[in-house]
């Protein structure tokens, strides 16, 4: 089954997704844009055809890096059970707290917002690149073009519309200073994509009108480059950014997609999101 057609059943929620895409032919008389009641009956039960795993940390401004710059991140008390017979937190943070993905205006004047992108837009192929030894030797590292090739010696072609996550190591900081990697000047050290890596990916179409740059720390840019030349090609079209992941080593390295959730703001550069990655158990 196309990978559009799986995306049409978004809306009956993850059980629909992992079925009509891993289930194969058992799905592939339904006709696109039917009730999840009239989906036929898998052959093999849904919970043995995909594992979910979380990339999102949990939202809590103790442990949260911001963004220098970005507004503060506040979670509080609204009601309670015993005052008010139910329990509410109100939350005030950026669209871009924590784990998030970007929408194009989040760095193009003009361009798409949150609530003007499909869900065709926030389900991607995904591959994983390891640059945790790079990473470790040197904290502005930046991807080059030469290691996507290299990676696509070993690994594969990476598909037209991907979302392509650096497994940078950064995940481990979190919570700690050593996350944002401030120098005694105050700035921020930590690795990325070369604008050439970026660049390269639109070019060949790995990159296509749709796909993702993502990383598990603040961006795909180097954490030094205050010009933020990876972001500038990257949010064009229906691109968007997946930021602050983890768990990225639950992530195969090809093989998996990606479903981006969380708030759709009005006008929105982007939303703090739970981001799953749908791993294949059968090939």
């Amino acid at each position: 089954m196309h990978r559009r057609q799986w995306v049409r059943r978004v809306a009956t929620g993850l059980t629909g997704i992992a079925g009509a895409r891993f289930a194969g032919r058992s799905f592939a008389h339904a006709a696109a844009g039917i009730g999840s009641g009239d989906l036929p009956a898998p052959a093999v039960p849904l919970g043995e055809l995909v594992r979910i795993v979380s990339l999102s940390h949990v939202n809590d401004p103790a442990s949260t890096p911001i963004f220098p710059g970005d507004p503060e991140f506040v979670l509080e008390t609204a009601a309670t059970v015993a005052e008010d017979g139910y329990y509410l937190q109100n939350v005030r943070q950026g669209e871009h707290t924590g784990t998030h993905w970007g929408a194009p205006a989040h760095f193009q004047d003009g361009g798409l917002t949150a609530d003007r992108l499909v869900p065709e837009d926030l389900f991607l192929p995904a591959v994983k690149i390891d640059i945790r030894d790079k990473a470790a030797a040197d904290a502005d590292y930046a991807v080059t073009v030469a290691d996507l090739q290299e990676w696509e010696t070993a690994h594969g072609q990476i598909p037209s519309g991907a979302a392509v996550v650096l497994w940078t190591g950064w995940e481990s900081r979190w919570g700690t200073d050593a996350y944002v990697g401030a120098d005694a000047d105050g700035v921020t050290h930590q690795p990325g994509f070369s604008a050439d890596a970026a660049q390269w990916l639109i070019d060949t179409g790995r990159l296509a009108v749709r796909g993702a740059l993502g990383t598990d720390t603040f961006g795909p840019d180097l954490g030094n480059d205050e010009t933020y030349p990876v972001s500038e090609k990257l949010y064009d079209q229906h691109r968007i950014s997946l930021e602050n992941l983890t768990n990225l080593g639950s992530l195969p390295t090809t093989g998996a997609y990606i479903l981006v959730g969380g708030p759709i703001n009005r006008a929105g550069s982007g939303s703090p999101a739970t981001i799953f990655g749908l791993v294949p158990r059968l090939s």
